[in-house]
């Protein structure tokens, strides 16, 4: 396969995702895969309309910095209505807003020669690029950064909800069924997607979702062994009835690796001192944040257990509920005020609380990490099962957290779930003895077991010979034949 390694210029491949840390982080993955197959990589990125702590803003500079093969390309600035203060959702702004960018991207990618540009490899929320890559003549293929089992789901949700005449908000827990996945209750969909067909949102939700069919084919974060079930369904032709899906390629895991961090952090060398598999780690991604009230039940849920922890605490204001208006304020928090009063004294010899950030891959990968409370993000899911590590399912409402929690705990069994988390508070009961079953019980030894089993298949999967770098390769070659 030519890609111009061994000619004079390579070809060009130009990576689309819309802001933000859960797309340009896994965006920036996919980008070494081609950069390892010889292809030279632009990710073209536009400036967010705006700035908060978790919006990218510093991530991307510290990305662009730790990669400096990939080239990071912002689209000149357009006039923008002032999203802080306008009446429509802040979603529905971003999608309009990277739809008036099509000119924008339309002159950068006119900017390369043709002969040059190999694709235009775009995220689930850049469907309008699309467009422009038809008028361009240029293969568009999608990155699903989630996993197959989501886009399952959300491919043949627009054909469920063309039945009803009313959203599904009103089902509640009452179970979907969806080719290639467990039941689905109807409350774990992300939440955009409950509403009325009518609404506005879920409108331009349902219109994202069905614009699938208008790529080459989707590229997946996932890999073969881990979702088999959902990826057939994908290929099957009864997906979606009386319509021709795209070719679907399981390419992961996409995640960042071990020991790659260079900022050195005190929990690794505390770790270091514990015995292997003996440290329960607690951490719920970036927008993490949990109110006073749970952070107290966390700690004595952990300290009745008995158990080593490393526990990564991210909070709201003092006397905020609202996880949303941490963000409103830079800072760390006040563990002391935060925490009951004598609780660090007492679990010092076998615990440490962290504040804000601590390198999860690293931690997930010590020989002392022996389990993972995790809020589900696909990316952490994916980083837990590379590492080997089981999970104890703690979903918050954002994204499609509780859909990755079905996933886990009834299709990979990988996991299981912390009751309490559909209400949004979980007993400091229920944290000790989660904790207590995964290190102490049999249980806990058979989700072990199946971690270690699928560690050793996503390895394989990224080998030479491997599933996914098969598939990574019959995607070249599908681009080249076209």
């Amino acid at each position: 396969m030519d890609n111009g390694v061994n000619g004079s210029v390579k070809q060009t491949v130009v990576l689309y995702p819309v802001g933000g840390v859960g797309h340009v982080g896994p965006m920036t993955q996919l980008a070494k895969v081609f950069l390892d197959h010889g292809y030279d990589v632009t990710m073209v990125l536009i400036e967010q309309p705006i700035k908060s702590t978790d919006s990218g803003a510093g991530f991307i500079e510290r990305v662009a910095a730790s990669n400096p093969s990939i080239n990071f390309h912002v689209l000149p600035p357009i006039p923008t209505p002032d999203l802080a203060t306008s009446p429509k959702h802040p979603f529905l702004l971003i999608l309009e807003l990277m739809r008036q960018y099509n000119g924008e991207l339309e002159s950068f990618l006119c900017s390369i020669p043709r002969a040059r540009l190999h694709s235009l490899v775009i995220d689930l929320f850049c469907t309008h690029a699309i467009d422009v890559a038809a008028q361009l003549g240029v293969p568009v293929y999608k990155f699903f950064a989630s996993g197959a089992g989501t886009l399952a789901i959300f491919t043949q949700l627009p054909a469920l909800l063309a039945d009803r005449r009313t959203g599904l908000k009103e089902l509640g827990d009452t179970p979907l069924e969806f080719l290639g996945v467990p039941p689905m209750p109807a409350s774990h969909l992300v939440k955009s997607l409950l509403e009325d067909p009518e609404d506005e949102l879920c409108g331009a939700m349902m219109k994202i979702l069905k614009r699938n069919a208008g790529t080459r084919g989707v590229l997946v974060n996932t890999f073969e062994s881990l979702e088999s079930r959902a990826l057939r369904a994908l290929r099957d032709s009864q997906c979606v009835p009386g319509q021709v899906l795209p070719p679907v390629y399981a390419i992961g895991p996409l995640i960042g690796k071990a020991g790659t961090d260079k900022a050195w952090h005190e929990c690794l060398a505390w770790l270091d001192a514990q015995p292997d598999r003996s440290v329960v780690f607690l951490c719920w991604g970036s927008k993490g944040a949990l109110p006073k009230q749970q952070l107290e039940e966390i700690a004595a849920g952990l300290e009745n257990s008995g158990h080593r922890f490393l526990w990564v605490v991210r909070t709201t204001p003092a006397g905020s509920d609202d996880p949303k208006r941490y963000w409103e304020r830079r800072g760390e928090a006040d563990l002391d005020a935060l925490l009951p009063a004598g609780f660090s004294e007492r679990t010092k010899d076998r615990g440490l609380v962290i504040k804000s950030w601590a390198p999860q891959v690293d931690v997930l990968n010590h020989p002392a990490t022996g389990a993972f409370v995790t809020h589900c993000g696909w990316n952490s899911t994916l980083e837990a099962v590379a590492a080997g590590v089981p999970m104890l399912c703690w979903p918050l409402a954002a994204a499609e957290q509780k859909m990755n929690k079905v996933f886990v705990t009834d299709d990979m069994g990988v996991g299981v779930e912390m009751e309490g988390y559909r209400e949004g508070f979980i007993t400091a009961e229920e944290i000790e003895a989660k904790v207590r079953l995964v290190l102490e019980c049999e249980e806990g030894r058979k989700l072990w077991e199946r971690a270690i089993e699928l560690k050793k298949e996503a390895g394989e999967a990224l080998e030479d010979g491997g599933l996914s770098q098969a598939a990574f390769l019959q995607f070249l070659s599908d681009v080249e034949n076209l």
